[in-house]
Order: C-alpha cells, then sequence, then structure tokens
C-alpha cells in the first residue's frame, strides 16, 4: 500500500490542524472533519461531520469508504475544554463536554470499526491528556470525560488485537494551540463568588502554562512515528517534561503530599 488513509477529528484548529498539515506534507491521503468547514485550500480534503451526531460521523465515514474504500488511520481529537467548580457546572454542561469529548470519539471509533476489521488492519489513536491522569482543579468535566477516554482505549485496545487493529493513546500535557482561548466559563462560575479568587488564580495559571506550552508539531510528529510502529504502547505522553514527571511521581506520594503540589501549582 502506497499511501495510508488518514481521518482526523476537528482538523480544522489545534493539534488536529497541525497534525493534518504534517501528515499531509508526508504524503498522506489525509480527510480532516469540522462541523462547518470552512472553503480553503488545504493540502487536505476537509469535511463535514458533527461527532455529536451519530448520522453525521456515519455520513463521514461512509464517504471517505465509498470514495477511498479504506480508511487506515483514525485520530480522534475533536474536544474542546469547560472550566469551573464541580459545583459550578451544570448537569447540562458536565453532559455536552461528555458529549464531544468523550461519546464523539466513541461513535467515530465504533463506526469505523466494522471497516477496519474487515481489512484486518488499521490504527485508532485516540487524544486524551495529561489532566485524565491527573485532576486539574477547576477543570472537574475536561479531567473527567479525559480519564473515561483513557479507560475505553485501553479496552479497545484489547477488544481489537485479534482483528489487526492498533490502538494507542496520546496524552498531551500543555501546548500552544487555540484551546486556551476557545475553553468556555461555566455559566455559574462567572457568578459564585464563593469560589472566584481560587477559580480566576487556577485558570490564570493554566492559561499561562498553555500559551508557554509545547509547539504542536511535536505530537504530529508523534502520531507519524506511532503510525510506523508494529506494535505501539497503549499510552503515550507529550508535553513538558515537568508535566510527564508528576504523572509518575504520584505513585509514589502519598495522596495527601501529591494534593498539595497540586494545589500549590494552581495557586489554591
Amino acid at each position: 500500500m502506497s499511501e495510508k488513509i488518514i481521518l482526523i477529528t476537528g482538523a480544522s484548529s489545534g493539534f488536529g490542524k497541525s497534525c493534518a498539515e504534517y501528515l499531509s506534507g508526508k504524503g498522506y491521503k489525509v480527510y480532516g472533519t469540522s462541523r462547518k468547514p470552512a472553503a480553503g485550500a488545504n493540502a487536505w480534503e476537509m469535511i463535514q461531520m458533527d461527532v455529536n451526531e451519530d448520522d453525521s460521523v456515519a455520513r463521514g465515514i461512509r464517504r471517505i469508504l465509498e470514495k477511498e474504500g479504506r480508511i487506515d488511520v483514525v485520530l480522534n481529537n475533536a474536544g474542546y475544554g469547560i472550566a469551573g467548580s464541580v459545583e459550578d457546572t451544570s448537569t447540562a454542561e458536565m453532559k455536552a463536554q461528555f458529549e464531544t469529548n468523550y461519546f464523539g470519539m466513541f461513535r467515530v471509533c465504533r463506526e469505523v470499526l466494522p471497516a477496519m476489521r474487515k481489512q484486518k488492519s488499521g490504527y485508532i489513536i485516540n487524544v486524551g491528556s495529561i489532566a485524565g491522569s491527573i485532576g486539574v482543579p477547576f477543570q472537574g468535566a475536561y479531567s473527567a470525560c479525559k480519564s473515561a477516554v483513557q479507560n475505553l482505549t485501553e479496552v479497545l485496545r484489547m477488544e481489537v488485537k485479534p482483528y489487526g487493529i492498533k490502538v494507542a493513546l496520546i496524552d498531551p500535557g500543555d501546548f500552544k494551540t487555540g484551546f486556551t482561548d476557545s475553553r468556555i466559563k461555566t455559566k455559574q462560575s462567572v457568578a459564585n463568588t464563593d469560589y472566584m479568587t481560587r477559580f480566576e488564580k487556577a485558570l490564570q495559571t493554566m492559561e499561562h502554562d498553555e500559551r508557554k506550552g509545547c509547539d504542536p508539531l511535536q505530537l504530529a510528529k508523534l502520531v507519524d512515528k506511532i503510525i510506523h510502529t508494529k506494535s505501539p504502547r497503549l499510552r503515550y505522553m507529550v508535553g513538558p517534561a515537568m508535566e510527564i514527571f508528576a504523572v509518575h511521581l504520584r505513585k509514589f506520594l502519598p495522596s495527601g503530599i501529591f494534593e498539595g503540589i497540586i494545589m500549590s501549582t494552581y495557586k489554591i
């Protein structure tokens, strides 16, 4: 096979766009998705897909399969973040976070698996987050859904291994992307003065670290490496060294001490 067919969800900005640019430049046939793809001269093809809707996901994947006959790699990247204390997050806001970041990934996996099983090959790479392993204060909804992504990826990997399908998880730390500017504050978080001071301190720290974070090209190169690996690992962490170190450190520290380090880091 001379050319891999790659599907990247959420390719209009951030990680998705960086990966689409890099991988298409390497000679892969890349299809990016967006809810409202803008017209433009990209080296890859953008298609309409809303990962929140079963029918939209089915149509998008069917379109690629009808045109190409196969999908070799799926990068489940579509997602966004909300910020606010657990108390200040409504049920609707929590559900919306899971709808895109978790169920969106689930829909794409479920829709593409029959074709990958039939072709007896494929790579599914899900984008999680270091925040799925370390709870980040005032990002409870985001941390919770990324933790769920981690666990489903581990299960899926074991279930589809006999069919020649490789499944891996990428957990990024802080990167310089549009994610920072697109983060949504919960409605109640801007009105509840009980949490306001600590919330604002934590959010300022997050935004500072993200704006000073790593180049998303690192993640794109990692994706390229994974799809050339015969037996990829379950999990790849990428980002600032101290954030990756913190994930390992928590295994050895008492929970109270580690919790204190996190609270001090976010100045709460």
